[in-house]
């Protein structure tokens, strides 16, 4: 497998030449810095654009054409980077010399129609595909509540109230009824000016072939090349501990706790904070699964997690509330534990085995080889070798400095109530 970046003038283009696939995926990314009031405008338009283009006006017919292309599969999303906004087109088609010559050509006409080629009347996105795109992103909005585990960490840390942490990655629904089609329209042409790009193609296929192909049907404009960092860190950092709860009428109540990373440098970051977790919470070997869960059986499930993009970390347990103080109680004790250091020396390198193996996985499917690469563009990330050989440098007192740098912040309960538990 090889890798080249090959940088242009308005956009950069990432090669990834491997025999091991028998497709070509191609993803096209334009990114931006994060604005809370695009974020509900940059889920709509995606949906929008996937509804049909000028040439293949409605879903159907765009359906049709992917079957002509031999089962050509396409989809967009739009998701958050650390400080950065993503929007993502991906198609993946058959290799050509399995198909016709001409396959590569085609499949790159057809999600440059996608992209570039929105179906648009008197300079409006197209009515029917905009209230279809509008009404999938409502009903979602709509019925956030009722994935509780998602739901619930996306409420904690809107409680933060700090920036790019508080905002909710899918959208406001509020947002919904200020945006038209002309307003959306306008912020298509914004994005295809204006945003940052990057090209991730995976396959077996010749770099020349590539480049030609993207500069034949994709249409850059202005230079676009800034590519500040994606990593946030906390202006300030205390031990207030702020509690919100919410009421819901089910069964189970979730409990979520947010902390904030203070000072970390990289090698925590990347290495050390997988090993944290891992430790807390990662795993069915981890101090609080067998604490909360086993011994004391006052959970349905408990995890940690660290983002450390954003200098933050969670904890998420499914609980009945009347157990709510058992269970921060006993959540404070493996904390401290971390931090004193009183955890078995050999679960770390349970973790870096696990850490490894995970790597090791990376290399199976074509997403997930893109994915690497995204992050070595956007977020700096290590070879595989090299995070092989990192990962293997943490040690015990490296975990326990870092877990003196985690600071609890805030605990936000989604309560059921007493007659569902009853």
């Amino acid at each position: 497998m090889n890798y080249k970046k090959i940088e242009h003038d308005k956009y950069n283009l990432h090669v990834i030449n491997t025999d091991k696939f028998k497709t070509i995926t191609v993803k096209v990314n334009f990114k931006r810095k994060i604005v809370k009031e695009e974020i509900t405008m940059r889920n709509l338009l995606i949906n929008t654009l996937l509804e049909g283009t000028m040439n293949y006006p409605s879903k159907r017919l765009l359906e049709i054409k992917t079957e002509e292309l031999y089962d050509l599969g396409y989809r967009g999303v739009n998701y958050s980077s650390g400080k950065y906004t993503i929007l993502s087109f991906e198609m993946s088609y058959i290799n050509p010399k399995y198909t016709e010559e001409n396959m590569s050509d085609e499949s790159f006409k057809f999600l440059a129609e996608i992209i570039y080629n929105p179906l648009v009347n008197n300079g409006e996105l197209n009515e029917n595909n905009y209230f279809v795109a509008k009404n999938i992103v409502s009903d979602y909005l709509s019925t956030l509540k009722e994935d509780t585990i998602n739901y619930s960490q996306m409420r904690m840390f809107e409680e933060m109230n700090e920036d790019i942490i508080s905002y909710r990655n899918c959208g406001y629904i509020e947002d919904l009824d200020t945006i038209d089609k002309k307003k959306l329209y306008n912020y298509y042409l914004d994005v295809i000016n204006n945003d940052i790009v990057d090209i991730f193609i995976i396959g077996d296929i010749k770099e020349d072939t590539i480049e030609e192909l993207v500069n034949k049907y994709m249409k850059f404009t202005n230079n676009k090349k800034n590519n500040d960092s994606h990593f946030y860190t906390h202006s300030v950092v205390t031990d207030e501990v702020k509690f919100v709860k919410e009421k819901i009428k089910k069964e189970q109540s979730t409990l979520v706790l947010g902390f904030k990373l203070e000072n970390t440098n990289d090698f925590e970051n990347r290495y050390v904070s997988s090993v944290y977790n891992y430790i807390l919470g990662g795993s069915t070997e981890s101090n609080l699964f067998k604490t909360v869960r086993e011994d004391n059986s006052l959970c349905y499930y408990i995890t940690s997690t660290g983002i450390p993009i954003l200098s933050v970390g969670t904890i998420k347990s499914g609980i009945n509330a009347s157990d709510y103080d058992e269970v921060i109680s006993l959540i404070h004790m493996e904390l401290e534990n971390m931090k004193k250091g009183n955890f078995d020396e050999e679960k770390i390198e349970h973790a870096k085995t696990t850490y490894i193996s995970g790597l090791s996985e990376l290399e199976d499917n074509p997403d997930s080889i893109i994915s690497f690469y995204t992050g070595i563009e956007y977020l700096k990330s290590d070879t595989i070798e090299d995070r092989k050989k990192n990962i293997m440098k943490v040690t015990k007192e490296d975990v326990v400095a870092l877990a003196n740098k985690i600071h609890l912040n805030m605990i936000y309960l989604l309560e059921g109530s007493e007659e569902h538990e009853n």
